[in-house]
């Protein structure tokens, strides 16, 4: 079985990202990142996730993102809410992390690299998503040739492939695609300013997304809303 690293945060897209990987056959090794996220809940779930898919590697990496800051997510910066998924967009949020996406694939890379993979997956989405330029196609496609360029690996001739399954479909189709492969997005996790018992706050872009796609997909949302 060829081996394939797994970016999961514990919420809808990774956890589905996550079932297609396992779906296709490969050997998983799931890479958490705890870079001092607000919504640090994410990191539970993302253990209950990797346990429920059966996945024996699940390597944990703890950052200081804080120390960066410029994000309501790494800061002490309000989260936006809104009370409907129409008033989403516009513009790239203030819970956009600055080069996040870069510095995760950097991690899984070389992790892959370790393990003896040449497919990384990440679930990213470059339709219903909140304007991060680092979920665009361009953007993946562009790491891929960084990553030939800057692995052993590469300049002897192997090749990294970055998978992006969820890039341009809706988070309605996304919801479609796990339920058909066993996702259970009860134990996932995607709000970014939850209650201290750990329910989505029901307001923030991504509880909007979520929630508009599973009554999009005409799926029950099994998520614990605070409203």
């Amino acid at each position: 079985m060829k081996k394939a690293v797994v970016l999961l945060s514990g919420g809808l897209d990774s956890a589905t990202c996550l079932g297609l990987a396992k779906a296709q056959g490969f050997e998983l090794v799931c890479l958490t990142v705890v870079y001092g996220q607000r919504h640090a809940v994410e990191v539970e779930q993302a253990k209950v996730v990797a346990r429920a898919a059966g996945v024996k590697d699940h390597r944990v990496v703890t950052m200081d993102l804080r120390a960066i800051g410029g994000s309501a997510l790494t800061a002490d910066v309000e989260v936006p809410k809104h009370d409907d998924v129409s008033h989403v967009g516009g513009g790239i949020p203030v819970t956009y992390v600055p080069a996040r996406n870069t510095i995760f694939l950097g991690l899984a890379l070389g992790l892959a690299e370790a393990v003896g993979a040449r497919d990384i997956f990440i679930g990213v989405n470059a339709v219903d998503y909140s304007g991060y330029p680092d979920c665009r196609p361009e953007f993946i496609h562009a790491f891929e040739s960084l990553a030939t360029l800057a692995t052993k690996a590469g300049v002897e001739g192997g090749r990294f492939t970055i998978h992006a399954p969820l890039s341009g479909l809706t988070k309605a189709d996304i919801i479609r695609a796990g339920v058909k492969v066993g996702v259970d997005y009860a134990v996932t996790h995607s709000c970014y300013d939850p209650s201290p018992d750990g329910r989505a706050c029901g307001r923030c872009d991504s509880c909007l997304l979520r929630r508009r796609g599973f009554e999009e997909a005409g799926v029950p949302d099994p998520t614990r809303y605070a409203r």
